[in-house]
Parts: structure tokens; sequence; C-alpha cells
């Protein structure tokens, strides 16, 4: 009888042990890696603005051999998180959103994904979505990622690599005043390292006060001309020597706006939109006014702009007009 038990109860253990067996191993996130990179690269400026997102792309990776599962929530707020730091090492305070969603009582919806070795799962989120940019300033920017939600029993966080955010001044015609050459100086004007949008910026301020030398600075001239359907092709047959004489006709007729009005057109007043660029090419939008006596138009300018000698100059553009005011 007491054999018989001795055999019940090893068996029971047996029992137990194929069950505890059975179970899930849980889930080892140290083979996972998160990075982050921008979208679009970007001239970023301040506020919470749907023009001016501050995208980013993150990929989660599985660097290991086994399968990787983790949960993503429906509301991303619930999955990962930012962080940004100044060069003094305060944070930015997370927006309005963000902590109203996370301490509301509700229900979080999510997926599991699950990642073969090798494999990825990217996506974009908007850093504006939370944290308020409220100044100009260099920041370094960080995302938290948690695979089983944020604030969950198992509070996990994953950390991504760090990006340089820079976030300059909000440009404004009212503020842009500033022409680093006087109008009556004798002094040869030099090109600065200036970006994208400061370029066009810059233009516009020269030709609003007529100040040719500098209007010219960071213009591709050459480029403008031989995007006039009527000189190019004699621009093209020409000797070096005409090329050049063409290029100073070309100038004196801009200046006297018999040729290419829009480029010389003089706006009332005007604002910067948007600003994309790569390491060698750009485009900045901008909204111009125009005033006549009786109305005023409006018209959108994109301006194509690439690097030339390390300085950004403008090589083309194009005109929408918006309609009147």
């Amino acid at each position: 009888m007491t054999k018989h038990k001795l055999y019940l109860i090893i068996s029971v253990f047996a029992v137990f042990g194929q069950m505890a067996f059975a179970l899930p191993a849980e889930q080892d996130y140290a083979q996972a890696s998160v990075s982050i990179k921008y979208y679009n690269r970007s001239i970023f400026y301040p506020g919470k603005s749907a023009d001016n997102p501050v995208n980013v792309h993150i990929t989660i990776k599985n660097d290991g051999a086994e399968t990787l599962r983790f949960k993503l929530a429906d509301d991303r707020a619930f999955s990962l998180d930012f962080n940004a730091y100044t060069t003094k090492n305060t944070t930015l305070e997370k927006t309005s959103e963000i902590i109203e969603r996370r301490s509301s009582n509700r229900t979080v919806y999510f997926r599991e994904i699950s990642l073969e070795q090798g494999e990825e799962y990217s996506f974009i989120e908007n850093v504006k979505d939370y944290l308020k940019i409220d100044e100009p300033s260099v920041y370094y920017l960080e995302m938290s990622f948690y695979p089983e939600l944020y604030k969950s029993k198992k509070y996990l966080t994953l950390n991504s690599n760090r990006l340089t955010l820079e976030i300059r001044p909000s440009p404004s015609a009212a503020a842009s005043s500033f022409i680093p050459v006087g109008q009556k100086t004798s002094e040869i004007l030099k090109p600065e390292d200036l970006s994208p949008d400061k370029v066009v910026e810059q233009t516009i301020i020269a030709r609003q006060k007529s100040l040719w030398d500098q209007y010219f600075l960071y213009l591709d001239v050459e480029a403008l001309l031989e995007g006039n359907p009527k000189l190019n092709s004699k621009y093209r047959s020409v000797s070096a020597d005409e090329r050049a004489r063409m290029i100073e006709s070309y100038k004196a007729d801009l200046m006297q706006t018999r040729i290419d009005n829009d480029i010389v057109a003089v706006p009332e007043r005007f604002q910067i939109e948007l600003t994309t660029y790569t390491p060698t090419e750009g485009t900045v939008v901008v909204t111009e006014w125009f005033k006549y006596p009786n109305f005023s138009e409006k018209k959108k300018y994109t301006y194509k702009v690439r690097q030339k000698e390390g300085i950004w100059q403008i090589y083309s553009y194009s005109v929408q007009n918006l309609g009147t005011e």
C-alpha cells in the first residue's frame, strides 16, 4: 500500500512538471532593437502645427534567432514615448493631450506583432503629438518603446538611438529684416552658409528693398537662364565669352523686369510655409501677397534650391495663383 502511494505521488509530480514545461517562456527582448530617424528631413519650427510636424520613422527589429513578439497599441501613446533634452539636460514637457489620454480610465486596444529573425516593423509618429515644443533651441531626442504596453504589469522599456533636433525661430515677414550687408557698402559681398529657408527669405527681402547685389547673391542666374525656353538653345550654342555676356544681359533684364517677371515680382509680405531638403537638394514653399490699387493677389511660390560649393542657391521656381483678396 505504501509502495502504491509513492508511485502516485511521483506520477503527480511528473504531470505537474510536464505542465510547467509546456507553459510559454517569457519573451526575451534582449535581441530587439529600436531605432528612429527623421521621416522627411525638414526645418522645424516651434508650436504644434499640422504644417510643420516633426515626423519620425520608428523601426523595431528582431536581431535574434528566436521569434520576437510584442504588443502594439492602436493608440500609440500606450506603446511609446518621446523625450527631448536641452544642452543643460532639462526635459521638454509632455503635451496635455498625451497626459489626458494616459490618465483616463479607458480600454487599450492592441494587436500582437511577431517578427522572425532579421524582420522589422516600422511606422511614423509626430513628435509634436507627445512633446510641447514652444521654444527654438537644439534638443537631443530619444524614444522609449513599451513592448508590453505603457504601465502594464510587465513595464518594460526599450530605448532608441538619439537624434539631434534643431528647432529654429518661426519665420515671419515682420521679423524678416536682416540683410547682412548695407546698401551703400563698398565691401565685396560673399554668400554665407545659410539654411535653404534663410536663403529664400534673404532673397525676397533683398528684392523688397531693391538691393540687387544681395538679391543675386543666392540666385544661380545661369540655371535660371537655362530654364528659360527662349534663351536656352542659344545659350548652349555660343562660346564661353558670349555665355558670360548673356548672363550679364539676363541679370540686367531681370532688374528692368523685362523677363521672367515672377521671380523679380515684389511682394508686400510673405510667409515661408514649408521647407524640405536632402544634403544636396531642397524645396522652399512660400505664400506671397502682392498689393494692387484695388485688390491684393495671393500666390504660392515653390523655390528649388541646391548646394553649390557649400552654399545653397535658388536654381528654379514655379508659381501658383491662389486668387485675390
